[in-house]
């Protein structure tokens, strides 16, 4: 009898030793699901300002070929109410309280100098309860309008289509008639859209933009770090480290605002803009994907290379245990 209660003891003992030992190797296989990891982060030059514009409805609208397009038809007082309710103290709540729960950090932030709406948010009608948002992927993969954008239905009675893409792409569907507003993040572009007569003031701002979040740009690498990126004083420290080097680098390379980002941080005398024939010499480490943030995210952890990300994307992205849909 004592020998059977010994083996039992025994037996017990190996079944929770084996059930530790799978907890730890799960646990250490989550912990490993992504590589990549932020290197370099919070600098100045980071800094990731979100804007939204409402499309002027007299402006000049064209297709990819520069034609003229006709009878486009802007739905102004369903981008002027969510534009509104995007400012208001309820939607720059949840825009900065997003993701502090589930994924530890903020993942936007609300500017200190954004305009706050205090006015009435028209509901919608048959003729204005479709809105057609074009915006930026950080916003969408990121899951900050999955979120968002549900609350200001139910409330208001709008149905809100999002377009989602880089910013260049993001500003051209705009330009062809293909969206009420924008939601975007690449000042430059966003400018030259307001010169040429594609965005609109609204009533009570100051400016056709109307910039209300920001974040910060994050150069992510492979744990090991072999360019020694995080010790690096500033990014574009960082950036010359992996372009002399030359480890593998994964740019979005679609006109996005991580794109221009980008773009502005390599020295100088590499010559690398968006014209494939600029880094044509430099395809052995430098890989131009033309596809989405998570996309590219998956990419640079498959290939162990260093890649620029809205930190949003990126917590995201391990959250997701690398998996981006």
């Amino acid at each position: 009898m004592k020998t059977m209660k010994k083996m039992m003891s025994v037996c017990m003992a190996a079944m929770l030793a084996i059930g530790s030992l799978a907890v730890c190797t799960d646990a250490r296989a989550e912990e490993a699901a992504v590589d990549l990891q932020i290197l370099k982060e919070a600098d100045d030059s980071m800094k990731n300002t979100y804007s939204m514009l409402a499309v002027n409805p007299e402006a000049p609208f064209a297709d990819e070929d520069g034609n003229a397009v006709e009878d486009v038809a802007i739905n102004t007082a369903g981008a002027d109410a969510l534009i509104q309710w995007m400012i208001s103290e309820e939607g720059l709540q949840m825009a900065a309280e997003y993701g502090k729960e589930e994924y530890g950090d903020s993942l936007f932030y609300v500017l200190e100098n954004a305009p706050v709406y205090e006015g009435e948010i028209a509901a919608a009608t048959d003729e204005t309860k479709t809105i057609r948002l074009s915006t930026t992927t950080s916003v969408n993969d990121s899951g900050l309008l999955g979120a968002m954008l549900p609350v200001f239905e139910e409330k208001y009675g709008y149905t809100v289509e999002v377009q989602s893409a880089g910013t260049g792409k993001a500003i051209a569907a705009a330009q062809y008639g293909n969206a009420d507003l924008i939601l975007v993040h690449a000042k430059a572009k966003e400018e030259e859209f307001v010169e040429k007569g594609f965005a609109r003031t609204l009533e009570g701002m100051e400016s056709e933009r109307i910039s209300f979040l920001y974040n910060y740009f994050v150069l992510c690498g492979p744990s090991e770090d072999p360019a020694k990126v995080a010790d690096c004083e500033t990014a574009a420290d960082a950036f010359a480290a992996i372009a002399e080097g030359k480890f593998p680098f994964v740019s979005r390379g679609d006109g996005s605002g991580t794109h221009t980002k980008e773009l502005s941080l390599w020295p100088a005398d590499l010559g690398i803009t968006e014209e494939a024939a600029s880094f044509e010499g430099y395809t052995e480490w430098y890989t131009s994907a033309n596809a989405g943030m998570g996309a590219c995210l998956v990419m640079a952890e498959e290939m162990g290379a260093y890649i620029l990300t809205d930190k949003a994307t990126f917590l995201t992205f391990v959250k997701n245990n690398g998996v981006m849909e």
